[in-house]
């Protein structure tokens, strides 16, 4: 079980819905598929939770099933925001009245990830967050906590597998504090797993296209001189 870097926060969490507060604290599995989807079970491996993706015409969404496949929130792509912006909904939703929360990143450029969630409506750029992840994901070394105090709700670390030293690539673990909202944990968890998805691909594209400018250059420069 982790270890808690900041002091836990001791105030009931309840974005989602109540029914999804647990008294105690407890750990769950996340396990990562290359389509996008998450299955999230605990550590006795009974399925709690389903993040498939549904993408549009228009934009990108992801969607928080339940084990029996019941919708419980969609995560949207806010659309023309330059800090990767997702709006979540309840159920299927996707009239603003259901809107339960929105994240964007806390800086447009940022080498670890630090990503604030504002609940409701809430103008991003006049309210003072409501949480806030911030750690390196790459590691999986990670918290959730209320704005930007030191009062964590959720923490992620590396799994290792029972067998050897080594740790498992398409897992990791998160631990829920006592009295929060672990759908919402989920949800977040979601979210940063997409920015950071669409992050890499967006890199190996930039990657990709520069490689071919310089080896076109390279081979004008070639004919040029032969």
């Amino acid at each position: 079980m982790a270890q808690p870097n900041s002091a836990p926060s001791s105030a009931p969490v309840s974005v989602i819905g109540s029914q999804f507060i647990a008294q105690d604290q407890f750990d769950i599995i996340v396990d990562r598929y290359a389509n996008g989807n998450l299955l999230v079970t605990d550590i006795n491996h009974k399925i709690l939770l389903k993040v498939k993706p549904c993408t549009t015409h228009f934009n990108s969404q992801l969607v928080v099933l339940d084990a029996d496949d019941k919708p419980i929130v969609t995560i949207r792509e806010q659309s023309l925001t330059a800090h990767s912006g997702m709006n979540v909904f309840r159920g299927d939703s996707k009239n603003k009245s259901d809107l339960i929360f929105h994240t964007k990143k806390h800086h447009l450029i940022q080498m670890k990830t630090n990503v604030d969630v504002f609940l409701g409506n809430k103008d991003s750029g006049k309210h003072v967050n409501d949480f806030n992840i911030k750690g390196n994901w790459s590691k999986k070394d990670c918290t959730i906590n209320r704005g930007d105090t030191s009062a964590t709700i959720a923490q992620m670390y590396k799994m290792q597998s029972t067998d050897t030293k080594k740790f498992v690539n398409d897992k990791f673990m998160t631990t829920i504090y006592p009295t929060v909202d672990y759908v919402f944990v989920v949800t977040l968890i979601a979210i940063v797993e997409a920015m950071e998805m669409e992050s890499t691909s967006n890199e190996k594209e930039y990657r990709t296209a520069t490689g071919k400018v310089v080896n076109a250059i390279g081979n004008v420069s070639s004919a040029l001189s032969s």
